[in-house]
């Protein structure tokens, strides 16, 4: 299934955040985009740092004070069974200022060298090992086994 197109305001927002992000690290060795959780998130050296989703900004926060910031407005958490401590939806009205959307940027970063980051699912590696081995051509006999759509070859 096709991914659904990003709202002006969120491309707005993740460009925003990523501008953000290169000014603060100084360029963007460190950074990585990729999606997770259904948002477009933002990874230093290798750990969820950011994401936007929506209109929400995802945060990656230290566990340890998770209800000290449960206690802030326009934050929620992105798991509320608490399985997903340390991590929080930030609401617009949580980043309207520029003063809101520094600490946000600032907490995150500075968890960010004592974050751990989540190895590669063994999933994902089987499946591109399976992949390469399948798209590799057949021992078999020389001849190439037609796809179905080139029947009219």
């Amino acid at each position: 299934m096709p991914a659904r197109p990003l709202s002006d305001q969120s491309l707005q927002l993740i460009h925003a955040l990523r501008e953000s992000l290169e000014q603060a690290l100084g360029g963007v060795d460190a950074l990585e985009e990729r999606t997770l959780f259904g948002s477009y998130c933002f990874f230093v050296d290798g750990k969820l740092c950011l994401g936007v989703k929506n209109e929400e900004l995802l945060v990656r926060l230290p566990p340890e004070r998770h209800g000290e910031f449960l206690e802030m407005q326009g934050l929620r958490e992105l798991s509320p069974g608490g399985g997903m401590q340390g991590y929080f939806w930030v609401s617009s009205d949580g980043y309207a200022s520029r003063e809101h959307w520094s600490f946000w940027l600032h907490e995150a970063l500075a968890y960010n060298p004592q974050a751990k980051a989540s190895p590669r699912r063994k999933k994902a590696e089987a499946s591109e090992t399976a992949a390469r081995a399948t798209s590799a051509p057949s021992a078999k006999a020389g001849k190439r086994k037609k796809h179905p759509i080139f029947d009219s070859e």
